[in-house]
């Protein structure tokens, strides 16, 4: 056999290896994608990702069914996508948690956060605001800091959860202040405004997808927002930095994730089609509704973003002690 013989041989087998690939790429996809939701039905978390999975159907030409898995702060929908089989039909709503937090409340996880997982993209975030009820005495930050300060240990807060970014949020601003104030997790944000608005927990760092309605309504006053700059929505709030607390941005976001080595090409589809999602009026007003920041932009956009949050998280929840195992 002459070596153009062999050549041409060795393209035609490698054009035959290649060809089911291809055609299972350029057909993609061709059934039904599995959106894993690591919280609850009904929360803010869910409610995004069913109006992005509705606004995705249409230009992918598949459903994508959500799945809640909730539990372990996202812990068990994180360890069965980072199982899945890496093939563009399973994916993940995920935040904070999973991609900044856990690594560090937890002494091992069954995963690796910036290794066992594909970043898809950015979905959004939205800032945390320091709230208290309304019948508190302190009507300003100046005054509520003034009290905490002058009350250590007497003064309680609310949050969603251990390991929630509320309750982060509340711990790195004691870092900063020099505070002591008391932590009441509940289970997930509503029992947790409840509480605050009827007096039983005088405060809270909340978010706005979640109260931004009973921010608005006076049903909780609000002292100041940690975002880099005021909210179009509240743009009488100001923000930590004006307060006089530096370095104290915070947010909670989301992205998409499948597991680690999905190919490019899946990676691609899926991150265009969720860019092109958040021009579409319903998931616009969805996110207008939760006070949310479209982030639209790369795979490597979200996972330098991802990894940032850990390496400015990581000394804080050190530093407060904070474990969950």
């Amino acid at each position: 056999m002459d070596r153009r013989t062999l050549l041409a041989g060795m393209a035609a087998t490698g054009a035959t290896l290649a060809a089911p690939w291809a055609r299972a790429q350029g057909s993609y996809p061709d059934q039904v994608i599995k959106w894993v939701v690591p919280y609850p039905a009904g929360g803010g978390t869910d409610v995004i990702a069913r109006q992005l999975a509705e606004a995705m159907r249409t230009s992918l030409g598949q459903q994508l069914v959500i799945d809640n898995k909730p539990g372990a702060s996202t812990n068990i929908g994180s360890d069965l996508v980072a199982r899945a089989k890496p093939d563009g039909y399973t994916i993940m709503s995920a935040d904070n948690a999973l991609l900044a937090f856990n690594e560090y409340l937890f002494t091992k996880l069954p995963f690796n956060p910036s290794k066992d997982f594909s970043y898809i993209g950015a979905i959004g975030k939205f800032p945390l605001a320091l709230v208290v009820n309304p019948e508190f005495p302190a009507k300003d930050f100046k005054a509520f800091l003034a009290y905490a300060k002058a009350n250590p240990g007497k003064l309680n807060y609310a949050s969603p959860g251990n390991g929630s970014p509320h309750h982060l949020a509340m711990e790195m601003f004691k870092n900063r202040t020099g505070t002591f104030i008391t932590h009441i997790p509940y289970r997930g944000a509503a029992p947790a405004m409840a509480d605050v608005m009827g007096g039983q927990v005088p405060c809270m760092f909340l978010d706005l997808a979640s109260g931004l309605s009973i921010m608005q309504s006076g049903k909780v006053r609000v002292l100041a927002i940690g975002s880099g700059q005021r909210s179009k929505l509240l743009p009488n709030v100001p923000t930590l930095a004006e307060v006089g607390v530096p370095n104290s941005e915070v947010f909670a976001f989301q992205g998409i994730v499948g597991p680690a080595g999905l190919p490019g090409p899946v990676v691609q589809r899926l991150n265009s089609e969720l860019n092109k999602s958040f021009g579409t009026p319903a998931v616009q007003k969805r996110f207008a509704d939760f006070g949310m920041e479209a982030m639209p932009g790369t795979p490597e956009q979200f996972f330098a973003l991802a990894r940032a949050e850990s390496q400015r998280w990581g000394p804080i929840i050190k530093a407060t002690g904070v474990k969950l195992d």
